[in-house]
């Protein structure tokens, strides 16, 4: 949970780098988060809208750790444009899973420290 609070508090910071329990922290709790709210919504009847509130606020802490994480694996930002496709969602995914450059890049020193 630790992790979901920090991505939260760097709400639109997307400058420097992010691990890949960064991501990977944040991406479980706000699908444990979309999932409780589809099952509250599905219990009460109620239209999707908690949901859609829930993913409109998370939007740019979720693009932002993105950006972050892969500044972690040396590219750009810009690769986030690719989960605008199927295929392209697939790839950002293998981005997601490598390890960190070792030592600093250009996006900032490595968080794993030494």
């Amino acid at each position: 949970m630790k992790w979901y609070i920090d991505v939260i508090k760097q709400y639109a910071v997307f400058t420097g780098r992010a691990r890949r329990t960064e991501y990977w922290m944040y991406a479980l709790f706000y699908v444990i988060g979309l999932a409780v709210l589809g099952l509250i919504e599905g219990v009460l009847g109620l239209p999707s809208v908690l949901t859609s509130l829930y993913s409109l606020g998370l939007l740019l802490p979720s693009i932002g750790v993105g950006i972050r994480r892969l500044h972690d694996i040396d590219r750009t930002g810009w690769w986030m444009l690719l989960g605008l496709t199927c295929i392209g969602t697939i790839v950002l995914i293998i981005f997601f899973i490598q390890d960190s450059t070792p030592g600093d890049n250009q996006y900032g020193p490595n968080p794993k420290g030494a």
